[in-house]
């Protein structure tokens, strides 16, 4: 109940205690979170169908006929270049408009700069369009991490985050897989002309994300986010109205919320605040966040970077069907979010997290002896990486999990957008530079090695969550993370 007086849609500043919190995570699964879920979750699918296609498409870019004079080199060195440093601003830009003007305006706004920019590049006629409009596809996509991972998280009950969180990010896989079959087809002259495939592949993208934006208009605000911004009247409301409809639904009333809390309302919050908060008042998790991220970006790239050239160089794969063999790889990369997720909230955190990463890394470390050994073929070589990305890709998903519930609520989308662009830095900048070289040799020692390089880095950061992981399965954001506007903020480290 508010101390204060509010007028709806307006903002005011003072003390006022709720509960808010508890009686959003006293709620049963329903139809109200199924649509949280399609209309946030799904544009992991779009930016898994960004990256696979352009990357598939390559070859058909460089041809003549294409409408574009463009090389095989630019699309898949300058354009994915452009694509992540456009990941990493976007995540940092709209990861502080997040945290300012709240959840909705922000995945409204980011949706909407995808649409635009992934149409303009279906159009485009010339190779600086074709790599500035990737430039701010990526743009979009990485402000789409920080407001949609903050906004889940603060609307999924507690019991269910873990799962919830790692199948939405693990669905990145599913537009993988489509956009490896996908590309298939596109690059098929029997079926469209050598210009248009391609383009079409774009439009698809478009045409998705209006979909998914015409069930995001109905996602509401954050109800944490608004009664600490001076909205805590329209967040009562709001809670309210989703209780009368579980109740509903369910045939069942709410038992009472047990706890409540009790901050101080402002508009905002400095970044240097933002910055003490996450490095001073939080070390050992700022220190988690990070090996997690880096750990998972490089075992992704010693795989995928050169998948398709090991297939080629090492085992004699038609380069017409490596797209075949990604579908496979990036399907056993959705299975291990969908199948293990649950066990992050019921074995908990620290366990699963550890787990994942340090099993994979070793799994990659047999792959590895395998391969130098000559003992794999083709079909063996994928079904051991399969196995690798079944646990590794449960653990990276648990990487954006983690940076967006063990830091306070003021600092969410700053903090998921900070550690999103160190991960993504590391793998499209930094993964490229060590493993293009090693993979493309020629030489089995070079990949190896690649291998070992990604299965150590991913260890270490299994290590770090032994000791460093936060027991966050079950509980309230504000239970982990105190925000910094409660009237007793206290560590709890």
């Amino acid at each position: 109940m508010a101390e204060l007086g509010y007028r709806s849609g307006s903002r005011d500043t003072g003390t006022v205690t709720t509960q808010v919190p508890a009686r959003l995570d006293r709620l049963p699964w329903s139809r109200w979170h199924w649509m949280i879920v399609v209309g946030l979750g799904t544009v992991w699918i779009l930016d898994g169908l960004e990256v696979t296609i352009v990357g598939n498409i390559a070859g058909r870019l460089s041809e003549d006929g294409s409408g574009l004079s463009i090389t095989d080199a630019q699309v898949t060195g300058v354009a994915a270049a452009l694509y992540v440093a456009g990941a990493c601003s976007g995540a940092l830009f709209f990861g502080r408009l997040t945290d300012l003007y709240g959840r909705k305006k922000l995945f409204l706004v980011t949706l909407g700069l995808y649409l635009a920019a992934t149409a303009l590049t279906a159009v485009s006629f010339s190779p600086w369009w074709f790599f500035l409009f990737r430039f701010f596809t990526g743009f979009g996509i990485g402000g789409e991490y920080a407001a949609i991972n903050s906004a889940i998280d603060e609307l999924i009950p507690g019991k269910y985050r873990g799962r919830v969180d790692l199948i939405i990010n693990g669905s990145f896989w599913l537009g993988a897989v489509a956009g490896a079959l996908l590309s298939v087809v596109a690059l098929d002259t029997d079926v469209f002309p050598a210009w248009l495939g391609w383009r079409l592949t774009f439009a698809l993208g478009v045409v998705l994300g209006l979909v998914i934006l015409l069930v995001r208009r109905h996602v509401p605000e954050s109800p944490r986010w608004m009664f600490i911004h001076g909205k805590a009247h329209d967040a009562e409301e709001l809670v309210t109205e989703v209780e009368r409809q579980v109740e509903a639904e369910k045939g069942v009333r709410l038992p009472e919320p047990d706890e409540a809390i009790t901050v101080t309302q402002h508009h905002s919050i400095g970044f240097g605040a933002i910055a003490r908060t996450v490095f001073r008042s939080y070390p050992r998790r700022a220190v988690l966040g990070l090996s997690l991220f880096i750990g998972q970006a490089f075992l992704y790239n010693a795989i995928t970077f050169g998948f398709g050239t090991i297939l080629i160089r090492f085992f004699d794969v038609s380069s017409g069907v490596t797209g075949y063999y990604f579908a496979v790889i990036a399907f056993g990369n959705f299975l291990g979010p969908l199948l293990l997720g649950r066990y992050f909230d019921t074995l908990g955190r620290r366990p699963m997290i550890a787990g994942t990463y340090v099993l994979s890394g070793l799994l990659l470390f047999g792959t590895a002896w395998l391969f130098g050994a000559g003992e794999l073929t083709a079909l063996t070589m994928t079904a051991c990486w399969c196995a690798v990305l079944f646990f590794a890709s449960a653990g990276a998903s648990s990487a954006y999990l983690t940076v967006s519930e063990i830091f306070p609520m003021e600092t969410r989308a700053m903090a998921i957008a900070f550690f999103y662009a160190i991960g993504t830095a590391a793998g499209g900048i930094s993964g490229p530079m060590v493993f293009a070289d090693l993979t493309s040799s020629g030489v089995r020692a070079d990949t190896v090695l690649a291998f070992c390089i990604g299965a150590g880095l991913m260890v270490c950061a299994g290590v770090v969550a032994v000791f460093y992981a936060v027991a966050a399965e079950g509980r309230s954001l504000e239970q982990i993370a105190t925000p910094l506007s409660a009237r007793s903020p206290s560590d709890t480290d």
